[in-house]
């Protein structure tokens, strides 16, 4: 496990043993509302005013707020060559437990930040975390109510909205242009559809997010459910529609981003544990499943993310209990605490840098183009990023050589070979490039016909 090491060099989190004793004995473990909620992140706040900052990107159907806090040493700003990461909780109304422990990790982050843990430290001053605890504050206000109501929540109830659409099937289907359309077309990132191609009315959950995606330039999410116990990654859709295994142009990358979350999980990847269904079916091997090899889901936010932004999200289903009791939330605490520190870090792994011009000016939306180098033999990993309005980029990539194109419209594209290492954090590799005028054309030209193997 290459990258999973990178916690262990990048952030001693294990070595500080003050960080086992949060939230403390005397700490409630209990379902929040919509109110709670926002007193948790409100409470927070004022706690460390320097390193937060609470927002809402936008109001449910029924008008609740998707309340979001920031957490960074520079909570309001995006500082150039710092990465932002997200966690979103709580997409199926009734699936509570990603919910309630981002209301954990929120303040740990702050208290911990507060107690000088060199850890956490590190992490908020070299990363712009956002988490968003419900994306469905709706759904989970009517799963509550059966909860408060009957001690139990069915398997559906407050799943959906409150129009009762599933949001997680109600993104624009990007894998169907992907799959059917990317060659003629040419694109392999920063993919849309338009509203005639989308084929329903989205809902406004999904237009949230949708927009919030692109006034952040966000790099690595987790979507947080419930239901199983598994690690899961892109694709999440098939070419046929069908279960089986179908690998992302960056499934290297994927697989041991799931593994930096299940490997670090108190039972994620124990192979000796009992399966959700109590059947007799093998558990997933480490913890971790492509996604259109469980089951095929069109129209889902984890492939929205990687195909339409330079976000790479997972989506990690922490328990087989959607909406367990509240004194059940304290050993799922214990169970995600480190999984959640560690996959926060890999934001950090691969390539990052800045693209300028010859004078130094940020350059937005150059194309970044990576292709592997391995004993001499080159593949081209068919999905590129973007850099932002500032000229920074990261690209997500397992240890190994590769050669870095880069290319912006106007400017003459350049190349170098770039080493991600093993156990460390992103490589730096920074490009400058060349105004592309009509002389440059010309001369290009006269050399090319110039050339003897012309």
């Amino acid at each position: 496990m290459r990258l999973l090491i990178l916690l262990a060099v990048l952030l001693p989190i294990f070595a500080d043993d003050s960080s086992s004793e949060f939230p403390g004995e005397d700490y409630v473990w209990q379902h929040h509302d919509q109110k709670e909620l926002k007193q948790v992140l409100d409470d927070t706040a004022t706690e460390c005013p320097d390193i937060t900052h609470v927002y809402s990107p936008g109001k449910s159907f029924r008008g609740k707020d998707l309340w979001t806090i920031i957490i960074s040493d520079k909570p309001e700003e995006h500082e150039l060559g710092e990465p932002e990461f997200k966690y979103v909780g709580n997409m199926h109304g009734n699936e509570v437990v990603g919910r309630e422990m981002l209301l954990v990790l929120i303040p740990y982050l702050c208290k911990e930040w507060k107690k000088g843990n060199e850890a956490i430290m590190w992490l908020i001053e070299n990363t712009r975390i956002h988490i968003m605890p419900t994306m469905n504050p709706d759904g989970y206000e009517i799963a509550r109510k059966q909860f408060d109501e009957q001690g139990s929540n069915e398997w559906i109830t407050g799943r959906a909205n409150y129009n009762d659409v599933d949001i997680n099937r109600d993104f624009p289907d990007l894998d169907k242009l992907i799959f059917n359309f990317s060659r003629v077309h040419g694109q392999n990132n920063h993919i849309h559809m338009a509203l005639s191609q989308i084929g329903h009315k989205l809902q406004a959950e999904t237009v949230i997010i949708m927009k919030w995606l692109m006034e952040y330039s966000f790099v690595l999410s987790a979507n947080l459910h419930g239901g199983d116990l598994v690690a899961n990654y892109p694709y999440d859709s098939s070419t046929d529609g069908k279960t089986h295994y179908q690998k992302s142009p960056d499934d290297a990358i994927f697989r041991e981003l799931a593994k930096s979350y299940s490997e670090f999980h108190g039972e994620m990847a124990d192979p000796d544990r009992q399966s959700c269904d109590n059947s007799d079916q093998d558990v997933f091997e480490d913890g971790i499943t492509n996604g259109a090899d469980w089951y095929p889901v069109p129209g889902g936010m984890q492939d929205y993310n990687y195909l339409a932004t330079n976000c790479y999200e997972i989506t990690l289903e922490l328990g087989c209990v959607k909406f367990p009791q509240a004194s059940e939330l304290k050993g799922y605490w214990t169970d995600n605490k480190f999984s959640l520190l560690n996959y926060m870090s890999m934001v950090h792994v691969g390539l990052t840098g800045i693209v300028t011009d010859d004078s130094g000016n940020g350059i937005g939306d150059a194309v970044i183009k990576v292709t592997s180098i391995d004993d001499g033999v080159e593949t081209y990993i068919d999905h590129d990023v973007t850099t932002a309005e500032g000229g920074d980029y990261w690209r997500l990539l397992a240890p190994g050589e590769y050669r870095v194109t880069v290319s912006a419209k106007d400017f003459l594209p350049t190349e170098q070979i770039c080493e991600v290492l093993e156990g460390s954090s992103a490589t730096q590799c920074n490009f400058q490039l060349g105004t592309q005028d009509d002389n440059d054309i010309r001369n290009w030209v006269k050399e090319f016909l110039m050339d003897d193997d012309f």
